[in-house]
């Protein structure tokens, strides 16, 4: 639809339904990512460059096509010869393009202060318009802490993946000017339990041969994929090249998952048939070897429900400005003006938590290192329990619009559950919350000082502490971790917002999430700042 889109009809005049959005400045448009990134040390004008880029109609536009268009498994060519290859529609490559050149998966390498709480803005602000070219950039920024364990494998890589530009080309690293890295951990078997794995590995003079499956394998077309395979000496982490020099690694490619949203990115079966692979780490270290990609790919999964949310809630306000019913403008009635500020709430919690996290990542100390180790798992599980609630009220805002395809809503309701499922789903994530705790003497005390830092402002909060370690003065039973994560997170976030958001969404925060003035339904509240929440939107 166009500006110059007809309304007058013959059967009728088109009244009613709000315009165009047409260009959207991500940045100016959202003072709570502003505040984020100030008190964060975040770097604005990258930022501000490329959310003015990803606002754009015509970005938006290649987002959608890029979700409509869904890749395409090509196993063999016309003569029967095996490619392995994975084809994406343009509009794919576009946004990759968009993203990588903007410094996605490289900004939070190159030595400058702010690296990953600017990565981190990066991801909430791709995933409002594009989530799923996302993956295959997230395990590229991920993979680089891998990589250290193999100086020699890094050398090679690692300026690939720090590279700030977009070559899709199928050839051997050193002729390409960047490159992608996916992950293959998960088999039938095991799931989240990865020491299951049976994948074989096989020496093969300085490297290896890897055997065996993966039932899933994220972003197929990468350059490389970070791997675990059972050694002789036990389960390794492997860097498995998709292109050696002249031919095509042993990697076959069985299907494509069919997927309930991230429809523009690639998830793949795969199989290793002989593949050559690089050991990254101790034989029989590769657990401890991985686990440093899946910290930094948890920090996005904490990160990007929150732009999924803010998506939803632009969408809904939108609509609510320049549409009326029963002769009011929808954003002057007050029940729809209380929903809309109770989710304001969670999104704000979730941005301020979640750069909280990252500022954490770009901290050199051990205490803040250890901050990260269980804030991330923290922000992740409250963050990705609240987006969909969030996404679906948003789109009930639009009423039958929010479920049509000519709206946003449908994609972002679809993919509103993956990041809690990623790199962990909830119960998972809630035992390594326990285990952090008891294994880490310093990251449980550095979470209560970062509790305590908000103590003294706000009376309910103090109350709300206090219950919470009245309740809890040791760790929990196993059957409590989830009651117990969300309690942890819910002051966690409230501690920030105390610290660093207006006092509207710091008060309305404790009352409803911690202090139960509220019912359990989005919008079962009484009290809150309407008129101060809703600025938040922009």
């Amino acid at each position: 639809m166009t500006s110059d889109a007809r309304d007058n009809l013959p059967t009728h005049d088109v009244l009613n339904q709000p315009p165009v959005r047409g260009d959207i400045d991500l940045w100016s448009a959202d003072p709570v990512l502003q505040n984020a990134v100030r008190f964060t040390g975040g770097r604005a004008t990258p930022l501000a460059t490329y959310a003015k880029t990803l606002g754009r109609a015509e970005t938006r536009e290649l987002g959608r096509v890029a979700n409509r268009h869904s890749p395409e498994l090509r196993v063999f060519d016309p003569g029967g010869r095996r490619l392995d290859e994975v084809r994406f529609h343009p509009a794919y490559h576009q946004m990759m393009q968009i993203s990588q050149t903007g410094g996605y998966a490289a900004l939070a390498w190159d030595g400058q202060p702010g690296g990953h709480v600017t990565h981190a803005a990066m991801v909430y602000l791709a995933g409002q318009i594009e989530p799923g070219h996302c993956c295959p950039m997230t395990m590229t920024y991920a993979a680089i802490p891998a990589l250290a364990t193999n100086p020699q494998i890094a050398t090679v890589w690692r300026p690939k993946l720090t590279a700030r530009c977009y070559d899709p080309s199928l050839k051997p690293i050193d002729q390409k000017t960047s490159a992608t890295l996916g992950m293959a951990m998960t088999e039938k078997q095991g799931g989240s339990d990865v020491r299951a794995n049976t994948t074989a590995a096989t020496r093969d003079g300085e490297h290896w041969r890897l055997r065996g499956h993966k039932w899933f394998c994220s972003a197929p077309m990468s350059d490389g994929f970070l791997t675990l395979a059972q050694a002789p000496d036990g389960l390794t982490c492997f860097l498995v090249p998709r292109w050696l020099e002249g031919e095509r690694n042993a990697i076959h490619l069985m299907r494509l998952k069919d997927k309930l949203g991230n429809r523009s990115n690639a998830s793949a079966e795969i199989e290793y048939h002989d593949a050559l692979a690089y050991q990254l780490g101790d034989e029989g270290a590769g657990v401890r070897t991985i686990i440093e990609m899946v910290h930094h790919t948890r920090l996005d999964t904490a990160i990007a429900p929150a732009g999924l949310m803010r998506a939803a809630l632009g969408e809904a306000h939108h609509w609510v400005t320049h549409r009326s019913a029963f002769q009011r403008r929808l954003i002057d009635q007050p029940l729809m003006r209380a929903v809309l500020a109770d989710l304001v709430l969670d999104w704000e919690g979730a941005v301020t938590l979640g750069m909280r996290v990252a500022l954490a990542f770009d901290g050199q100390s051990l205490e803040e290192k250890a901050f990260a180790r269980i804030s991330v798992a923290l922000a992740k599980f409250l963050n990705n329990k609240r987006c969909p609630a969030v996404v679906v009220e948003a789109m009930e805002v639009l009423g039958g619009m929010g479920y049509v395809e000519d709206t946003p809503l449908p994609l972002l309701y679809r993919e509103a559950p993956l990041n809690g499922i990623w790199e962990g789903s909830g119960n998972v994530i809630c035992l390594d919350i326990l285990r952090t705790l008891a294994r880490d003497p310093l990251a449980a005390e550095v979470l209560q000082a970062e509790l305590n830092a908000a103590t003294g402002s706000d009376r309910g909060y103090d109350a709300a502490l206090k219950a919470h370690r009245d309740r809890w003065p040791g760790l929990p039973p196993e059957q409590e971790a989830r009651w117990f994560a969300e309690r942890t997170a819910l002051l966690l976030t409230a501690s920030q917002l105390l610290r660093h958001s207006p006092s509207a969404v710091a008060d309305g925060f404790i009352s409803t999430r911690l202090l139960g003035e509220g019912g359990r339904i989005p919008g079962s509240v009484s009290g809150l700042d309407t008129n101060a929440l809703l600025t938040r939107l922009g």
